[in-house]
């Protein structure tokens, strides 16, 4: 940053405070405007689409640029969404008390990570910034600003990528000498290495938690290091950016490994857990099952979704929740209608932690209180456990309740500024300013009446501006009848405006109770709030219990809705699904068109080769049995006649064709790469679904790939799998293995049409249909034409129908040539009688198809 030896004492003073900030946009305040000098003005202005002008500082001009400070919520969000972190310096003492220039100082920092604005929060996912720490295994802390939640976790260095992507942070914080962090939409920010050190990390936790060490959360310095590094450092970054604001934060959650089911980003995604494959098309599962009616519940059911579990106890526990309210329409219809009254708890309670909660949210806050009690009551008395602990300890918070109704006026701004927040009757000191007040302004309306009178001037009028305060205005035509008690104010083109001793007296009474009417709102106000900050942890408590009691009640109207039925889990390694239907497509399908499939995979029989035509939903049953599983260990019904699930400790997918042409990997080489990750980390627990192996690359290649692979699978992992392929030569693997069976989608053919019957069948296809969907999508007739020939030739040419050669060159290059009569060398051949030919009739005959070979015809 470069600037004039001599800088005026502003700028100055703007150079000071950006030297403690210099990797964030420094927004400087300056009376009503926020300005930005320099290279941050250079980027402000760019960013923001504003004008980039300059300012004198003495010997020359610096770049300026600036944003109404009223305009603030709406120019800070596209700074940070565009990976920006700002910092705000305000003002911090009235000019008018200032000895030389006004202080001012950075009251906030804010980041994709760490902010509280709604404006860049998302009500129905977190909003975490994450820290990393260590080699091999990896620490992962998180941390959620606007909720507190805290969580710790360690993962191998190769499943990076995948934790956080599954963790989604908007931010992720690593040391300056670590290894880059895994690429992805979160920022990335770098801080010094000594904030990772264990040691400085205990020193940040035991102050923040207030704790003699981290015995009681079950880690060891010497044990965890790198877990202690990560939350040191995400906790020491949140004090960094946010001095004085992580009181909230609630008690650390460590999650250790294994209670969780493992789902890598391309399972995520093929599954289209909560993300379409392509950006805004088609449905999720989130969506589908997404009935909730608070933010904190919408959350809540989304990690669940990420993060399903293995316990089999566990999950029994939620599927019981989610019965009984199942079972309890009417309860379960009272229980959500009351939910419809409350508004985020979790992020008011943050807000009110950090002094930054407005009168209105306040309002909001104390709606949602009053709708606790009826949630309770609805739930009545639960028999499940899991509602039985929701409801132990249920505090409905009345006295914050009453405390926000019996200060808040009812119509509050959302502004206390201005005015009107706090009701009449709760400060008696507050009242007589407001009755001084309305005294001196109905005095003043009712001067206007009495000087009309006593002048004789029908046409005065008592006024009011903000620089010239009250006035008694006249006309020209009537300025030799004003008295001369009336001291002129300001001149007009058509009139003259006068006060009075006693107007001004009048005019005075009303400023100051203005002044002290707004002074003592703020501060009544701010005592208010922070009274309110002793129940923040009691309002995150209920929070945590509205948004539990809000997934269960979701999850059982969505299993009504859409005909789901309670699975059966157990600790075996079976998998029984009767009449099982993928969740997303029939919601988009009629209902009664959706075929529903059953699959069973158990010891004996295991893995599943899938044939099939394209297009009769080979896909479909493959991502449904993935869905169906996930589905109930996230605690939820699933779309089956009934299902019988051994819960896995994974689910991998490779499904469809993409490539990576930045990292230079092609479609194969994609599709490999996946292949053996699935072939390293799936276990016998593990559930494999497989859409197609070896595609992308030759047919020979690609059948001996897919072949390998699954007698790797059944000999080597034993794993439940599901292999959707178009190689049929693997369904002779079911005659060859014992956990291998062969199954089809049904289809009909009719003449040269095909009827899809979606219906799985035993037993193997030989044919995929292709040119039939081809011309179902569209493809030019002659295209279709031409295919047909060329397959019928190649299906009983040489080779067994693999090989091209004998369509001859001609055939293979003239497409547009549709030339459907018998060629010279068939018609030469069909006109040879063998049988009286002589030896040498022959060899003269066989010289002369030779030739006509050679000339293709």
């Amino acid at each position: 940053m470069s600037a004039p030896a001599a800088n005026t004492p502003l700028i100055q003073q703007y150079l000071d405070i950006k030297s403690r900030h210099p990797d964030s946009i420094l927004l400087f305040r300056v009376g009503d405007f926020y300005e930005m000098f320099f290279e941050d003005a250079e980027e402000g202005s760019r960013l923001l689409g504003i004008t980039l002008t300059s300012r004198n500082n003495g010997g020359g001009d610096v770049p300026l640029a600036g944003v109404p400070a009223k305009a603030i919520d709406d120019y800070l969000p596209k700074l940070v969404r565009q990976g920006r972190r700002v910092a705000i310096c305000e003002q911090v003492e009235e000019a008018s008390e200032a000895e030389g220039i006004v202080r001012r100082e950075v009251t906030e920092i804010v980041t994709p990570g760490a902010t509280l604005e709604d404006s860049l929060l998302n009500a129905g996912r977190n909003n975490f910034v994450a820290a990393v720490a260590g080699t091999d295994p990896i620490g992962i802390a998180t941390a959620d600003l606007s909720t507190g939640e805290v969580e710790i976790r360690e993962c191998a260095a190769g499943a990076l990528a995948d934790e956080l992507t599954r963790l989604e942070p908007a931010e992720v914080v690593t040391a300056a000498d670590a290894a880059p962090a895994p690429p992805g939409p979160w920022m990335v920010t770098r801080r010094d290495a000594w904030r990772f050190a264990p040691d400085v990390s205990v020193e940040v936790i035991r102050r923040l938690y207030r704790v003699r060490d981290t015995a009681g959360f079950g880690l060891d310095p010497a044990e965890n290091p790198h877990m202690l590094g990560a939350l040191g450092a995400v906790l020491g970054y949140l004090e960094e950016v946010r001095p004085g604001g992580t009181a909230h934060l609630k008690p650390l959650r460590v999650e250790r490994s294994g209670r969780y089911l493992h789902l890598d980003d391309m399972t995520r995604r093929n599954l289209e857990v909560v993300e379409p494959i392509r950006s805004g098309r088609g449905g999720t599962l989130l969506e589908v099952l997404d009935r909730t009616l608070t933010p904190m519940g919408r959350r809540m059911l989304r990690r669940r979704l990420l993060a399903p579990l293995v316990d089999p106890g566990e999950i029994e526990a939620r599927l019981d929740a989610v019965a009984e309210l199942h079972g309890s329409a009417g309860d379960r219809r009272a229980v959500r209608e009351s939910l419809r009254h409350v508004a985020d708890l979790e992020r008011l309670a943050a807000k009110i932690s950090a002094g930054r909660v407005n009168p209105r949210e306040l309002l909001a806050l104390a709606r949602s209180l009053a709708a606790l009690p009826g949630i309770r009551e609805a739930v009545g008395e639960p028999r499940a456990a899991r509602l039985c602990a929701l409801l132990r300890g249920f505090d409905v918070l009345d006295d914050v309740r009453e405390a926000i109704e019996g200060a808040i006026d009812p119509d509050a701004p959302a502004l206390v500024s201005a005015g009107g927040v706090i009701r009449p009757g709760y400060s008696a000191d507050l009242d007589e300013l407001r009755a001084l007040r309305e005294g001196a302004v109905e005095w003043i309306a009712g001067l206007q009446k009495s000087e009309r009178e006593s002048t004789g001037i029908e046409s005065l009028k008592i006024g009011y501006n903000k620089v010239f305060g009250y006035y008694i205005e006249v006309t020209r035509t009537n300025l030799d009848r004003v008295p001369d008690r009336y001291l002129r104010k300001q001149t007009l083109t058509n009139a003259e405006r006068y006060v009075t001793p006693e107007l001004k007296e009048w005019e005075e009474k009303i400023l100051d109770a203005d002044s002290g009417i707004a002074d003592l709102e703020v501060r009544l106000f701010g005592a208010l709030r922070d009274s309110l900050t002793a129940a923040t942890g009691r309002l995150q408590d209920v929070a945590e219990r509205v948004a539990e009691l809000d997934v269960h009640a979701a999850l059982a109207d969505a299993a009504e809705r859409n005909r789901y039925v309670r699975p059966q889990m157990t600790s075996g390694f079976g998998l029984e699904i009767r009449g099982g239907r993928h969740p997303v497509v029939e919601q988009v399908i009629a209902r009664e068109d959706f075929i529903p499939n059953d699959v069973t995979l158990d010891r004996d029989s295991f893995a599943m080769i899938l044939t099939g035509p394209n297009m009769a939903g080979k896909s479909t049953v493959l991502r449904q049995v993935g869905l169906i599983a996930l589905m109930a260990q996230s605690g939820s019904f699933v779309p089956a006649a009934s299902a019988r699930l051994g819960v896995c400790d994974r689910i991998f997918t490779r499904v469809g064709a993409s490539d990576s042409l930045a990292s230079g990997h092609s479609t194969f080489m994609v599709e490999m790469t996946e292949t053996a990750a699935i072939l390293s980390g799936a276990t016998d627990r593990s559930l494999i679904l497989l859409d197609e192996i070896g595609r992308g690359t030759s047919t020979y290649d690609g059948v001996a790939i897919a072949w390998a692979v699954t007698e790797y699978i059944h000999d080597r992992i034993g794993a439940r799998t599901v292999f959707a392929t178009h190689y049929h030569e693997l369904v002779e693997l079911a005659d060859k293995l014992d956990g291998v069976t062969a199954w089809n989608v049904a289809v009909r053919e009719t003449g040269e049409d095909i009827v899809f019957l979606r219906r799985l069948e035993p037993g193997g296809c030989d044919r995929s249909y292709g040119v039939h969907v081809a011309r179902l999508a569209g493809v030019p007739r002659e295209v279709i034409e031409r295919a047909f020939k060329v397959l019928h030739e190649l299906e009983d040419g040489p080779g067994g129908g693999t090989r091209l050669s004998h369509l001859g060159e001609r055939d293979l290059g003239q497409m547009t040539l549709f030339d459907l009569r018998p060629s010279r060398l068939v018609e030469r051949l069909s006109e040879l009688d063998t049988d009286r030919m002589t030896p040498i009739e022959a060899l003269v005959a066989l010289e002369e198809l030779r030739r006509l070979a050679e000339e293709g015809s």
